[in-house]
């Protein structure tokens, strides 16, 4: 046998090529909530507590703590009258009124795609309907939304959940969904709810986030012909661990989610030519760049980015914060 036939191929760097998902990272939520974070320690000084972290991200998360912010699980941790943060995620109305019944400085920084939904539930709720919440059990965004009319809403976590849904009457049923699942994902759910249910309601707009659809489209754009795609973004969030998925899904031979470029395994660009990258949409870019530059040190040329779609929405601030801002710009005037 050649013994040279039973060696790894060593890839010339012409061979190779680097993909970069466009759009990708930071989400216009996301943003909004870091930033609140931010200014919040700015304006009142620390500790500015957060009740969850603020977004799936650790080093997002490391980051504020290290400039004085205080992440805890429930708001019993936090002391009396002092300032608290609400994620991105949203809280259920029981959150809000713990707060309000000890006091706490509440800062609302919840994602306006997940109030949207909060509103369409409580709507639902109000004219009688069972709601069917498509997401993941314990996810803080379920938990909120399930909050606003638990009475009326049942998780529903895939297909497999559909035979055993219990309604009061099949013609007053409707579905909403976790904000950060896979399309795909979802409307298999959808469909398999409306064989049981056919005068399903839908929810008057999609409440899959923009910025999650975005994101899927993008990566299934680079994956079909990647030896490797490396998602960035943390184990607990649910779209990064999506990503990595829908990647398989459009024909990547491999996919693996990296919090950073620490996580990656030398072993996995064994003989692979083409690597394709992204983030989920709590990672800041800094991650991404990381990752480039792992793949740069071994060869690899630089990224070309594959644009599928622009992003230009913005969200203001909590508006709690933006007074408080404003209040403090006019002392500091006067």
């Amino acid at each position: 046998m050649d013994t040279d036939l039973a060696m790894p191929r060593v890839l010339d760097e012409a061979e190779r090529a680097v993909l970069l998902a466009a759009p990708r990272g930071y989400c216009a939520g996301v943003d909004r909530a870091v930033i609140t974070v931010e200014k919040a320690l700015d304006l009142y000084g620390a500790p500015v507590y957060v009740r969850k972290q603020i977004v799936h991200n650790k080093h997002v998360v490391a980051n504020l703590e290290s400039r004085g912010a205080i992440f805890v699980e429930e708001l019993d941790e936090v002391p009396a009258g002092q300032t608290v943060v609400f994620s991105a995620h949203g809280v259920s109305p029981a959150v809000h009124a713990e707060a309000a019944e000890r006091e706490l400085k509440t800062i609302d920084a919840t994602c306006p795609l997940v109030t949207k939904v909060h509103h369409e539930a409580k709507r639902f709720a109000a004219d009688d309907y069972d709601i069917l919440l498509i997401g993941h059990e314990g996810h803080e965004e379920v938990e909120g939304t399930a909050g606003e009319a638990p009475e009326h809403i049942q998780l529903v976590q895939g297909p497999e959940d559909v035979p055993n849904i219990v309604v009061r009457d099949p013609k007053r049923v409707a579905w909403l969904s976790q904000t950060t699942l896979s399309v795909d994902e979802t409307m298999a759910t959808v469909n398999a709810i409306r064989e049981r249910f056919p005068d399903l309601l839908d929810p008057p707009s999609d409440d899959i986030c923009y910025a999650t659809q975005n994101r899927q489209l993008a990566v299934k754009e680079i994956s079909g012909e990647a030896d490797l795609v490396i998602v960035v973004g943390s184990a607990n969030s649910s779209n990064s661990v999506r990503l990595a998925e829908v990647a398989l899904e459009a024909g990547a031979k491999t996919a693996y989610r990296v919090d950073d470029a620490g996580e990656i395994d030398e072993a996995w660009l064994e003989g692979v030519e083409r690597v394709s990258v992204t983030s989920g949409a709590s990672v800041p870019e800094e991650l991404v760049e990381g990752v480039l530059g792992f793949l740069a040190d071994r060869g690899y040329p630089d990224a070309r980015a594959v644009h599928t779609a622009e992003e230009s929405l913005i969200f203001a601030l909590p508006p709690e914060l933006r007074k408080d801002m404003r209040a403090a710009e006019k002392a500091a005037q006067s």
